[in-house]
């Protein structure tokens, strides 16, 4: 076995190994620190590395420490990062690995993650920064009450709307990503967080707004007064993106066109069912009554054969317009994240796991941009759908018009040409009444 094959397998071993030890032995009341938070804090350390296209071996010790990061909390949080050092050199082991170099960068990786953070080298800066990813995430809002939640049950830290929210807005503000990349593609939106939590904390409590924020609101407010500076407006981060109402007139679109598109398929399917019906009738028929006769009359041969084709031609083209299309039925984290998933359609989500179906589909009704994206998105497949659907129609109508009259004109063309080649032959015969004479004389 090469080298490539061995870490591909170690990969995946190593996924199924930290998938059942995280859901067998971590409590269930660590609601964040979960696995789906650890397949995030994975993905978000390969786009890292692949942003840097650091080397095989270094990519494999950011993936397997992003795997093994929190496995320690099996015992509780306190000290969590030496137990998953220990938890990954055990399975490394285990596995037969004894690359040194590759055993310590794993494990100065996961000791990077402890708070706070100061990782040493480059690989535990990729790490430490993928531990923090959610901090510039579409996730943010649903993981920060997950935080919540598990530090009230598992470190009895029941902590008021006005305490949490200064917890929050401490712990971002001292917040550094130590990447250029991660800074890139998580920079802009925790920016966004940190402004919508000061606006959280000014509605509960104006009193204790700081002058910094009134400053910046009164800004905002001029701003929106100068249609010339809509621009800046934006770039600064300052529209209200979950202010955004749709009004009715959108959501009629939709909803009208949604019905169009359905009334369509319908129709196009009922055409086809007409089509099957027909042809099938058709070829019934002449299985009956022309394949029998075809003994007696061979020049019928040519006209059955072209009506027997033009039927199974029309049957094929209407069976692929009625087809159902089979799909992967899965969509990945990184398209949901990335909003490219289209959730409202079966055929994308039937084989997801139930945690991040759930996970995307609170995201896409969080952020209405991801809905009515998704929205659109499942419109225009339903618009592919539905033109191959009509393509497909179309071909099997002119298919039975065409051909049904070129079959009758062969049909007709034997039979002449057959009565031209074939004469019947005068028979004379006495008249019944000559006969009866006759046979009484």
């Amino acid at each position: 076995m090469n080298k490539v094959a061995e870490t591909d397998t170690l990969l995946k071993d190593v996924e199924a190994h930290t998938e059942k030890y995280i859901q067998d032995e971590i409590k269930p009341h660590f609601v964040y620190h979960n696995f789906q938070h650890t397949c995030a804090v994975v993905e978000a350390a390969k786009e890292l590395a692949d942003h840097y296209e650091v080397s095989k071996d270094d990519r494999l010790a950011i993936v397997l420490a992003a795997w093994f990061h929190d496995t320690g909390y099996a015992q509780g949080w306190e000290g969590h990062e030496e137990r998953g050092v220990h938890n990954a050199t055990d399975w490394l082991a285990s596995q037969g690995v004894t690359n040194k170099d590759l055993i310590n960068n794993i494990a100065g990786c996961i000791r990077a993650t402890r708070m706070p953070q100061q990782p040493r080298t480059f690989l535990e800066e990729i790490v430490a920064d993928a531990d923090l990813s959610h901090l510039g995430d579409l996730s943010y809002w649903d993981r920060c009450g997950r935080v919540r939640q598990e530090f009230a049950i598992t470190r009895n830290m029941i902590m008021s709307d006005q305490e949490w929210i200064d917890f929050e807005l401490e712990f971002m503000l001292n917040h550094e990503y130590h990447t250029e990349a991660a800074r890139e593609m998580f920079g802009e939106r925790k920016s966004k967080h940190v402004k919508q939590l000061y606006k959280r904390k000014k509605a509960l409590f104006p009193d204790q707004t700081p002058t910094n924020l009134e400053e910046l609101e009164d800004a905002k407010q001029r701003k929106k007064k100068l249609k010339k500076l809509k621009k800046a407006v934006a770039k600064a981060g300052q529209k209200k993106e979950p202010d955004f109402k749709p009004g009715r007139g959108v959501e009629t679109m939709y909803r009208a066109t949604y019905r169009t598109h359905v009334n369509l398929s319908s129709i196009a399917d009922n055409k086809a069912n007409i089509m099957l019906s027909v042809n099938a009738i058709i070829l019934s028929i002449s299985a009956a009554n022309l394949f029998p006769s075809l003994d007696k009359n061979p020049h019928l041969v040519m006209p059955t054969v072209i009506l027997v084709g033009v039927c199974l031609g029309s049957l094929f083209y209407a069976i692929q317009a009625t087809r159902p299309k089979v799909t992967e039925g899965k969509s990945s984290m990184e398209d949901i994240k990335a909003r490219r998933s289209n959730l409202l359609f079966f055929g994308n989500f039937y084989n997801m796991p139930i945690d991040d179906f759930h996970y995307g589909m609170m995201e896409m009704i969080r952020d209405e941009d991801f809905l009515y994206s998704s929205m659109t998105r499942d419109l225009y497949y339903l618009g592919v759908v539905l033109a191959k659907k009509y393509q497909f129609l179309r071909v099997c109508y002119n298919v039975f018009l065409f051909g049904l009259i070129v079959a009758v004109f062969a049909f007709v063309a034997a039979t002449v040409h057959y009565n031209i080649t074939h004469p019947i032959s005068p028979v004379i015969t006495v008249p019944s009444i000559l006969s009866d004479t006759l046979s009484v004389q």
